[in-house]
C-alpha cells in the first residue's frame, strides 16, 4: 500500500510504525475471510482492510477520528486472525492499536460512553473493586430489564453465579518446586482472573511446582495494562505495564527466572509486546528482557515432564483463544498436552473464530459479542463434549454462559490427571464448598 506521510510526521515513532505497517498491505482480501465482524456484519468497513484505509486516511491527514472512523474501529475484536491469515506478514496489532491511541487524544465521545469507558478501567484492573462491582452487580441482576442500554445490561450479567473466595496463593511469595528444581518461574497472577475463578492460579502452582518448578509470586506485579490498551488509554496501560516489568526485572536480576508464566492468553500476547510498548521510553531494556521470556502456561509444561496418563474416558472441546492462536501462534500445545494427560480431545468446526469476548468487547459491543458467542457455543456443543477446555478467563466467562456443559481451564484438567483436587466447575452446584467470605 502506497503512503504519503511527510518527513515532520515520520519522527513520531508511532506513525514511523503504523507507516511500515500500512506499507506491507496489498489489499488482497485475504482477511475477510476470517474476520469475525465481516462474517456478521458483512461490510466491508468492518473487515481488517476496510479499517485499515480508514486508519490510513486519519493518520495520513493528521486529521481529528470522526464518528464513522469510530465506530469501526470501536467493533473490531482484536482477535488478531487476520494476521494469521495475511500472506503479506501486516501487523495488524500494532496498527490498530495505534489508531486507538489516536482516538483517544483526539475524538470526544459522548458522555456515557466516557463515563462507562472510565468505570470499566477503573474497576477491571483491580481485583477488590472488580469483586465489590460484582457483587453489585449480582444484587442488580434481577433488575436488568430496567437497564435502558444494552451495555448496562452485559455488565449485570457478567457477575457470576458464585464469586470464589480470595486465594492467599495470589499474595507475594515462592512456592518451592517438589523435588529437584528444574526452572525458576514467576507466575503473573493477573486483575480479573483473580476475582472471577481464583481456581486457575492454585491449579497452575501446584502443577508447576509438582513438576519441579521454584514459582514465584512476584512484589507488586499486578494488571497486564491490556484492559485499558486495547481503550487506547495509554497512560494508564504503561504505567501498569511498567509495575509488572520492574517487578520480574527484580527477580531475573536477584535469583534469576527461567520464565514468566501466564495462564491467560489475553495477558500474555500483551506481555509478549511490552518490548515494542517500551520501545521508547525508559524501560526499554527491561521490558524486552521480560518479553522475551514470557511464556504462556502451556509452553512451559511442555518443556517439563508431564506425565502420561492412563486414559480417562472423558471428551474435552478444546477452545483455542484468539489471543492464544492469532496472538502468540500457539495452536497445538494445549490440545498436545490434554491427550498426553489421558483426555481424548476434539475441536470445533471454525475454531480460528472468536467467542466474541474480547476483553471488554462483549460488555462494549453487547449484540455482535452476542451472535458470536451463539456460534461458538453450537459448534462446540456440536462436537458432544463432557468438558470444555480453553486458556483464557475471558474465553471462559463468554462461552460458560450459553452453555451448561462445564468449562475448565486447560491448567486445572493438567492438574486433576497428575493428581490435584477435581475442578470445581464440574462439580453440580449443590455438592460445591460454602465459600469463605469474598473480600477477606
Amino acid at each position: 500500500m502506497q503512503t504519503t506521510f511527510t518527513p515532520e510526521q515520520l519522527k513520531d515513532p508511532a506513525i514511523r510504525r503504523s507507516n511500515e505497517v500500512l506499507r506491507t498491505c496489498v489489499h488482497c482480501g485475504f482477511c475477510t475471510a476470517t474476520c469475525p465482524t465481516y462474517q456478521v456484519l458483512g461490510d466491508e468497513l468492518d473487515s481488517p482492510r476496510g479499517r485499515i484505509y480508514l486508519i490510513k486516511d486519519m493518520l495520513e491527514n493528521g486529521r481529528p477520528a470522526d464518528e464513522k472512523t469510530v465506530k469501526h474501529i470501536d467493533r473490531c475484536l482484536s482477535c488478531l486472525a487476520c494476521m494469521t491469515t495475511c500472506p503479506s506478514g501486516v501487523h495488524y496489532m500494532h496498527l490498530v492499536d495505534h489508531a486507538r491511541e489516536y482516538i483517544e487524544q483526539t475524538y470526544r465521545r459522548p458522555l456515557f460512553e466516557r463515563l462507562l469507558r472510565w468505570t470499566l478501567a477503573r474497576i477491571l484492573p483491580y481485583p477488590m473493586r472488580f469483586r465489590v462491582a460484582l457483587l453489585g452487580a449480582k444484587i442488580g441482576r434481577p433488575f436488568a430489564f430496567l437497564m435502558p442500554d444494552a451495555r448496562l445490561k452485559a455488565m449485570l450479567a457478567m457477575a457470576p453465579k458464585q464469586i470464589p473466595p480470595v486465594s492467599r496463593n495470589d499474595d507475594p511469595q515462592v512456592f518451592p518446586a517438589e523435588g529437584e528444581r528444574k526452572m525458576r518461574v514467576a507466575l503473573m497472577t493477573g486483575c480479573a482472573q483473580r476475582a472471577l475463578n481464583t481456581d486457575i492460579n492454585d491449579a497452575t502452582i501446584r502443577l508447576l511446582t509438582r513438576l519441579g518448578c521454584d514459582v514465584v509470586i512476584a512484589e507488586g506485579q499486578g494488571c497486564c495494562g491490556a484492559l485499558t490498551h486495547h481503550m487506547g488509554k495509554t497512560a494508564e496501560s504503561h504505567a501498569t505495564a511498567a509495575r509488572n516489568i520492574r517487578a520480574w526485572h527484580r527477580e531475573m536480576t536477584g535469583e534469576g527466572l527461567d520464565a514468566v508464566v501466564i495462564n491467560t492468553s489475553g495477558c500474555g500476547t500483551t506481555v509478549k509486546d511490552y518490548g515494542h510498548m517500551f520501545r521508547n521510553e525508559a524501560l526499554a531494556t527491561e521490558a524486552q528482557a521480560v518479553s522475551e521470556i514470557a511464556m504462556d502456561v502451556s509452553e512451559v509444561l511442555m518443556r517439563l515432564d508431564l506425565p502420561e496418563g492412563a486414559p480417562k474416558g472423558l471428551k474435552i472441546a478444546y477452545h483455542a483463544a484468539c489471543s492464544l492462536q492469532h496472538g502468540q501462534q500457539i495452536k497445538t500445545f494445549p490440545k498436545d498436552l490434554l491427550k498426553r494427560a489421558g483426555f481424548k480431545v476434539s475441536e470445533p468446526a471454525d475454531s480460528h473464530l472468536c467467542c466474541g469476548s474480547a476483553g471488554t468487547y462483549n460488555l462494549m459491543q453487547p449484540e455482535i459479542s452476542g451472535q458470536l458467542k451463539a456460534r461458538k457455543v453450537e459448534t462446540l456443543e456440536m462436537t458432544k463434549p463432557d468438558i470444555i477446555a480453553a486458556g483464557n478467563i475471558g474465553c471462559m466467562m463468554q462461552i460458560g454462559s450459553g452453555t451448561d456443559i462445564p468449562i475448565v481451564h486447560t491448567v486445572e484438567l493438567l492438574d486433576w490427571a497428575t493428581g490435584g483436587p477435581r475442578p470445581s466447575a464440574l462439580d453440580a452446584p449443590g455438592k460445591r464448598e460454602v465459600p469463605v467470605p469474598i473480600l477477606r
